[in-house]
């Protein structure tokens, strides 16, 4: 598919105008993988809401790759007003990094890791956890590139049952998935603004002890349709139906 928009850099900051210099290893990225010459355009973005759209003066490849940037335009995207924050129950292998993935290009603005009861996973603290939690951000940052985000989600650290309750009980409103009711998410009367929490369950279901905590707390059990989804996917397909149900898409 031809793209119609310059590929994303992130960067610590962006300047206000004139020239930039990229380098590390988004530097080499564009010069090595996307082969950016000199005249071509890209964009910068400083993953909270900066955006400068950009034309390459010159190209160093290799190690010490660089570009020289001249900044044609840069504005500020502000934050929705209407965040979707998705609490992400821990699974096995890379399907919850394929849930961050998919999440994060469907426009989530907030990814929390869940230790579910029934998580096979159970990200224990320590090194192991740390580097599972590090892959699901890189997941998250990449992603955000990839959909040409200006802003990329914050992937914070994973929570328990008790921990989560609290979050539903400030959230403007929260709707755990859930395919065995007969409530649809079409049918709650959602906010124009605030957070929106929504809990993703692990392979083997939320059990009736945290639905239970969760409902006690404010929270919505729902179902998106009549197909049963994988707890990979079931965070973007919701976030398609709340962006056609909400002004977030407008």
């Amino acid at each position: 598919m031809t793209e119609t928009t310059p590929p994303v850099f992130l960067v610590e900051a962006l300047p206000a105008k004139g020239t930039v210099v990229l380098d590390g290893e988004e530097a080499r990225h564009a010069a090595t993988v996307r082969r950016m010459r000199a005249g071509e355009r890209l964009m910068l973005s400083d993953g909270e809401g900066g955006m400068a759209r950009c034309v390459v003066e010159t190209v160093q490849a290799g190690r010490e790759a660089s570009l020289r940037l001249l900044i044609e335009e840069r504005w500020s995207e502000p934050a929705p007003a209407l965040r979707v924050i998705v609490v992400q129950a821990l699974v096995k292998g890379d399907r919850g990094e394929l849930a961050v993935e998919l999440a994060t290009e469907a426009g989530a603005d907030a990814v929390i890791p869940w230790r579910a009861a029934r998580s096979v996973a159970k990200w224990e603290d320590g090194a192991r956890g740390e580097k599972a939690l590090a892959r699901w951000r890189s997941t998250a940052r990449a992603a955000a590139k990839q959909a040409r985000r200006s802003r990329v989600p914050d992937v914070g650290e994973p929570v328990g049952t008790r921990a989560l309750t609290a979050l539903v009980q400030t959230s403007a409103v929260t709707l755990v998935l859930e395919s065995g009711v007969s409530r649809r998410l079409a049918e709650i009367d959602l906010p124009a603004e605030g957070d929106l929490v929504l809990v993703v369950g692990p392979e083997g279901g939320i059990t009736g002890e945290e639905l239970d905590a969760l409902t006690s707390a404010g929270a919505h059990v729902v179902r998106l349709g009549p197909t049963v989804l994988r707890t990979s996917t079931a965070a973007a397909v919701a976030l398609g139906a709340l962006g056609a149900l909400t002004a977030r898409w407008t």
